[in-house]
């Protein structure tokens, strides 16, 4: 009873670190997720500032497997390729590996600081960043926390009578301690918070240091495999051959170092005092190591990966025109004497194109900064489906219109339909208008100022956002978002005249970038906010409908949420 009593206490405060890693990883990237991406974009200038660049986000995300994921995602839009990637994943693991350095230190004084000011910046302001922030001092806080609640769920461990007979059998075969710590460390899907867990077992006496080095190489090769699970299902090969190159790199490393150990004895002194110190400066040296031993072989692992992970028929095949034909519609032809279940059947069709159009949208920052003709092609041809899945849905609606209807499906089919016309415009501005624009941009070599630049990116970030906010409301209904989206595109309206003014005034000083690029600027802030206003529609039936939407103005009610949009971004 009392060893499962300590499993589960051991249980929880495991799951604790997980959620507090992770919230830490969720405010940071809601606080600075276009400064993070931004990071990437200038770290392809060399494999040394790439490295630089990934161990800096991984720091700030506490989590190289996040780093992975971003670098994995530029590589599939051209924007970093996969030598560059790879150096960045190489400083991505260093910087876990300091941030594991941090936590180590007992700075359980700090947790009470660390939630009193957390939860006083989440709870009493309502700016984003502020809240984040609080975010981010609440997850540290309980990242300390639970390493204290498993040094004290560990404590009764040391004398346990089955203990010795677990540590003895470690000790005879090390292999399987190592494989043991990759495959825990897969599972649970953080490195950061494997590696603490093992250095407190052996700060607590229950794991000996030399079963301890096994278990901190096997996590080392464990979080690899994290990254390579996560990007497994991308079609875009660079994304995949990044994650794979790492895994190669840590794999032929970490087994290395493991057999080495075997024959020379650890200098356990030149690492630290305790046990525990001596895993966290191990793991510490190892990445370091990597980064410095591995760096300069990254186009060899990039040509080496490549052999591995050619250009498979599948791969080519992942044009934009053939992956519309594999997408099955969600129009059921069966229900259409049903409009109850017709319109549910519209509905998903419509969140299907909504999804297309966001596919189109989402990487065009990325393309105005380092396009590709082929990419931009393969974004634009996009547009077709979504033509075809508007057409769709009007056909699919006018014949369910044809039965008998209650006057409320009669409504829900027109507010289908209109929205269905708002997304094809919002997607033939894409096509036509900001990828050509991006085209422009890339083949012509301009660059925008930096002040430019940085307008673009956070109103791409806004509407991409307001465009999750739309598919929400269009599926739930909820009045909230849809009260929000209407806020967000009076915002939207004040963020565009702001742009455009300080734009004038960049031209009026003279600013090169801005004088080469000026049309192509107010072109491409004027698409954004004409599609911001194209997503917002589908909260003026369902405002219209509750009151709150009074001859095209929100009602009192929401007012209140207006101001907010007059508050300083």
């Amino acid at each position: 009873m009392q060893f499962s009593m300590i499993l589960l206490h051991l249980a929880g405060a495991v799951m604790l670190l997980l959620w507090a890693v992770r919230m830490v990883r969720t405010g940071v990237e809601r606080a600075g997720g276009p400064a993070l991406r931004d990071v990437l974009r200038r770290a392809r200038s060399g494999r040394v500032q790439a490295a630089a660049a990934g161990t800096a986000l991984a720091v700030l995300l506490q989590s190289s497997t996040a780093v992975a994921v971003l670098a994995a995602g530029f590589a599939a839009s051209g924007i970093v390729p996969v030598s560059v990637g790879l150096a960045i994943l190489l400083g991505a693991d260093l910087g876990s590996a300091l941030v594991v350095q941090m936590l180590s230190f007992d700075l359980s004084w700090l947790v009470p600081v660390l939630i009193l000011a957390g939860g006083a910046l989440f709870l009493k302001f309502e700016a984003r960043s502020v809240r984040q922030a609080g975010r981010i001092l609440i997850g540290i806080a309980f990242v300390l926390l639970s390493l204290h609640m498993i040094g004290e769920a560990t404590a009764p461990m040391r004398q346990s009578t089955l203990l010795p007979i677990m540590v003895s059998y470690l000790r005879g075969d090390f292999f399987t301690a190592f494989a043991a710590a990759a495959l825990f460390t897969w599972l649970i899907h953080s490195s950061v918070a494997a590696i603490l867990l093992f250095v407190t077992l052996a700060t607590q006496g229950v794991v000996p240091i030399d079963v301890g080095l096994s278990l901190v190489l096997g996590a080392n090769l464990g979080g690899g495999f994290i990254a390579l699970w996560l990007t497994r299902g991308q079609q875009a090969v660079e994304a995949r051959r990044i994650p794979l190159g790492n895994l190669l790199f840590r794999a032929t490393a970490a087994l290395s170092v493991l057999f080495a150990l075997q024959l020379v004895p650890f200098p356990a002194d030149l690492f630290g005092a305790t046990e525990g110190r001596q895993l966290v400066n191990l793991h510490l040296a190892f990445n370091l190591a990597l980064v410095v031993i591995c760096l300069p072989f990254t186009g060899m692992m990039e040509r080496l990966v490549a052999l591995l992970v050619g250009d498979t028929p599948a791969a080519k095949a992942s044009t934009a025109d053939d992956a519309s034909a594999t997408r099955a519609s969600a129009l059921d032809r069966t229900v259409t004497r049903t409009p109850s279940l017709a319109l549910a059947s519209a509905t998903r069709e419509l969140l299907r194109m909504g999804e297309v159009v966001e596919l189109m949208l989402r990487p065009v920052m990325d393309f105005f900064d380092a396009g590709t003709a082929e990419r931009i092609r393969q974004a634009q041809k996009l547009d077709d489906e979504v033509n075809r899945a508007h057409t769709d849905i009007k056909l699919y609606i006018a014949e369910v219109n044809r039965g008998v209807m209650t006057p409320a499906e009669a409504r829900r089919g027109i507010e289908l339909t209109d929205f269905a016309i708002s997304l094809e415009r919002a997607g033939d501005i894409v096509a036509k208008n900001l990828l050509v624009l991006a085209r422009e941009t890339a083949g012509k070599k301009l660059r925008f100022s930096p002040d430019g630049w940085n307008e673009l990116v956070g109103l791409h970030d806004r509407v991409m956002a307001n465009m999750q906010l739309a598919l929400n409301v269009l599926v739930s209904s909820d009045l909230d978002s849809a009260r929000q989206l209407v806020v967000e595109k009076e915002r939207m309206r004040k963020l565009e005249r702001l742009s455009h003014d300080r734009h004038l005034r960049r031209l009026q000083s003279g600013t090169p970038e801005s004088i080469e690029t000026s049309d192509i600027h107010l072109e491409a802030v004027r698409a954004l906010k004409e599609i911001n206003s194209l997503l917002a529609s589908v909260a003026y039936p369902l405002l219209s409908q509750s009151g709150d939407l009074l001859e095209s103005r929100l009602a009192q009610g929401v007012r209140t949420q207006e101001k907010v949009a007059h508050l300083p971004v």
